[in-house]
């Protein structure tokens, strides 16, 4: 794992007072950090053990809302408690906070104390297991594109997030005097995640208004998807503390670019060499990897869900966008779903470009082993990559809207196979929510364009 604190080294720095702060915490549906904030000295002394939740932090939306049809918790099972339990190798410095460490924990039965299948990191932990019984590990990176705002939260909250300005006014793609001006904020959260154990590579200016992207390095699957959260955490904090709201929304406006979370991927053997390589192979691509590639295309719309969560992030897949809306795969093409990327190099990988940058890492990752390994299973094929413009292709389409993706994962035998039907079930519910809260609710776009007109 990726921390960089020990337990000898909080004692040490908690006697010194240089800390007085640990965040227990977990990782909840959405993929936040939620937990929380124990005096140090009662950390050491007792919490580091284990601590406990309400279970409804698994069974709840974006705003907290106690969603009647889970299974697993409801008003009528009383709302009990779940373990958390510290991973005591992912505690470390929160190094953008004062006097702060933070570590992440598992979440367990309160009687049984065995992990509970729905949490999202155990989920990514069974994908990973299944991964080292075929002798096999995954590495991953996650981009993480979000936008920068002029105002802060609060204050952009009571304008009913009508008044959004971004921070800069032209697309900064790779722009180094637009990110100049972002320095406030983007150099605290490079410095103080890099402080805090993320292996930070940069940030650059992303193709549109105020939209920036952090890249951290290539790393074991589950610690990328610890990175990630962390990071994303982070990021709307250190936004926070100066003023700004960073917001992680793929779509917030119709006319700009949206924001995407690619992942990048690879499998290696327990020597250490990379499973996906092979100097014969056409690319330099290993018969794992074509099967590999084979079952992520062949259930990449049976995962949807987990790479697009929202309503919201369905508006991200329009042709010319860089979103793709195309089941392909290519060399190098940023219109493809899956771009092969290093060819010819041990470096070679598959970046999957579905996602948004509202998906939760450890469920992205899950539903890319899950269909990777299927894909080894059945040695499925690819086939041969696209070229050109995917946009115009003649494959299937990535699902277009929350309600057509809920229909390819509620009906997922390989999802089923993978997770078990009690988990499926459960985000099944989790997406079939979010669809009636949309469902319910008249939009400003139906107001302004009915209400004179109709």
């Amino acid at each position: 794992m990726s921390g960089n604190l020990t337990m000898d080294q909080l004692k040490k720095l908690t006697k010194s007072g240089e800390i007085d702060t640990v965040l227990v915490c977990i990782v909840d549906m959405q993929g936040r950090i939620m937990g929380k904030r124990f005096h140090a000295q009662h950390f050491i002394d007792h919490a580091w053990e284990e601590t406990h939740c309400c279970n409804y932090l698994l069974a709840t939306d974006l705003e907290m809302y106690t969603v009647e049809g889970f299974a697993t918790t409801s008003w009528s099972r009383g709302y009990g408690d779940y373990v958390m339990k510290p991973d005591l190798s992912t505690m470390r410095r929160a190094a953008w906070l004062e006097a702060t460490a933070l570590v992440l924990c598992d979440v367990l039965d309160h009687h049984t104390h065995e992990e509970i299948a729905q949490s999202p990191r155990a989920m990514l932990k069974a994908q990973c297991a299944r991964l080292e019984k075929m002798g096999l590990s995954a590495a991953a990176a996650t981009e993480l594109e979000f936008f920068i705002f002029e105002n802060s939260y609060e204050e952009l909250a009571k304008t009913g997030y009508r008044e959004l300005t971004p921070i800069s006014a032209y697309n900064e793609d790779y722009h180094i005097l637009q990110t100049t001006k972002e320095e406030s904020l983007m150099r605290p959260l490079r410095n103080g995640l890099f402080a805090s154990g993320i292996p930070i590579e940069n940030t650059k200016g992303e193709a549109e208004t105020g939209q920036e992207e952090l890249n951290i390095r290539y790393s074991d699957a589950l610690d990328c998807a610890e990175n990630h959260a962390i990071a994303k955490h982070a990021a709307k904090e250190i936004g926070w503390m100066n003023g700004r709201a960073v917001s992680f929304l793929p779509k917030w406006n119709h006319q700009k670019v949206g924001s995407s979370s690619h992942i990048h991927l690879s499998l290696w053997n327990k020597k250490g060499n990379s499973a996906f390589f092979d100097k014969k192979g056409e690319f330099g691509m290993s018969e794992q990897m074509r099967h590999f590639l084979g079952g992520l295309l062949a259930y990449s719309g049976e995962i949807t869900v987990f790479l697009a969560p929202y309503v919201n992030s369905y508006k991200r897949f329009q042709e010319g966008s860089f979103a793709p809306t195309r089941k392909v795969w290519s060399v190098d093409n940023r219109t493809a779903a899956f771009r092969l990327c290093g060819d010819g190099t041990q470096a070679v990988r598959i970046e999957c470009r579905i996602g948004g940058s509202d998906l939760n890492p450890y469920l992205a990752l899950s539903g890319l082993l899950a269909s990777g390994i299927k894909g080894l299973e059945n040695k499925t094929d690819p086939g041969e990559p696209f070229a050109g413009d995917a946009y115009h292709g003649e494959s299937g389409n990535i699902p277009a809207t929350l309600r057509d993706a809920i229909g390819e994962f509620r009906s997922s035998a390989m999802l089923r196979e993978a997770f078990g039907s009690e988990v499926i079930d459960h985000y099944v519910r989790a997406a079939e929510w979010e669809q009636e809260a949309f469902d319910q609710v008249v939009t400003d776009w139906e107001i302004a364009r009915g209400f004179e007109r109709a």
